[in-house]
């Protein structure tokens, strides 16, 4: 009988746990700079996002865009080579004003995501 016990609760812990196993396998934004919904009080000179997995480099981009959605990176995504879960781009010098981050990312073990934040560059 008390074989049963340990048995019953090791199925019960695989059996709640297997739902987050796939969500593991994806990889996405673990913070950023410029911060997501944050306000900076100059241009920055590059938009860099950390993934919580490393990145597939020939997959994975991202794009800023301002308010009109004119595009106003550099088009040089590039993953870092010190750091695989570092995505980066440069952008051009930005006004004042709310820019959308847009990025896609596919991790090495070739999971999709997508998503987007804003950040604001102050007057």
């Amino acid at each position: 009988m008390r074989a049963t016990i340990p048995i019953a609760a090791l199925t019960a812990l695989l059996l709640t746990a297997a739902p987050l196993a796939p969500s593991l396998a994806h990889a996405f934004p673990d913070h950023s700079v410029p911060a997501v919904g944050g306000t900076v009080a100059q241009s920055p000179s590059e938009i860099r996002i950390w993934f919580t997995q490393k990145l597939e480099p020939s997959f994975s981009n991202i794009e800023v865009l301002d308010a009109t959605g004119t595009r106003v990176d550099q088009d040089d995504t590039s993953v870092d080579k010190q750091d695989p879960t570092l995505l980066r781009v440069s952008v051009k010098p930005l006004a004042a004003g709310t820019y959308k981050v847009v990025w896609h990312v596919v991790s090495v073990d070739t999971h999709a995501t997508e998503g987007s934040f804003s950040f604001t560059v102050r007057a």
